[in-house]
């Protein structure tokens, strides 16, 4: 079975690309993901759910340094995947994302889950696979995707449950 071709996510498609091609399992939420289940909205970064165990977040954080990314953090980017420093980030900074930046792009901004909201492996296996112009990419689920606005609760997270629960029905 085919995954379903969805239009162009041009910005985004070199950190998916880079992130693929590091070997890094990873998945797309919040507001790509929504747009991606087929709700027109507009987002402002690019959420991902990433495999958090140290060499896959190591591969994946080398990726997008290798594509020119910095942290907004003043941290060395490398130091997001030890396990020890994101659980003291979000103990000590209510750090729920890791931010990498483009220098050279303003609008390309991506934000990593140092914590995964759901099983990963719940995640993973239940994600929906979209073809992009260049590449499959898994999104999250759209019960898991619900979930997880629900969770953050603000108001454009109510706004996606909304439409994304319109598109299910």
């Amino acid at each position: 079975m085919s995954a379903p071709t969805v239009g162009r996510v041009t910005l985004f498609e070199p950190v998916l690309a880079a992130l693929d091609s590091a070997d890094v399992r990873f998945l797309v939420v919040g507001g790509v993901a929504v747009v991606l289940h087929g709700h027109p909205r507009m987002t402002a970064d690019l959420d991902l759910v990433i495999d958090l165990a140290t060499e896959p977040a190591t591969r994946a954080i080398a990726a997008l340094v290798k594509l020119g990314m910095v942290p907004r953090l003043p941290v060395d980017p490398q130091t997001f995947a030890d396990p020890n420093v994101r659980r003291a980030w979000a103990e000590e900074r209510n750090l729920t994302v890791f931010t990498m930046l483009d220098p050279a792009e303003p609008l390309l901004e991506v934000d990593l889950f140092a914590e995964v909201p759901l099983p990963f492996e719940d995640l993973w296996e239940q994600a929906a696979i979209v073809q992009l112009e260049n590449q499959a990419v898994r999104i999250a689920s759209m019960d898991h995707l619900i979930a997880m606005k629900r969770a953050s609760g603000r108001p454009q997270d109510l706004a996606d449950i909304a439409a994304l629960e319109a598109l299910r029905g």
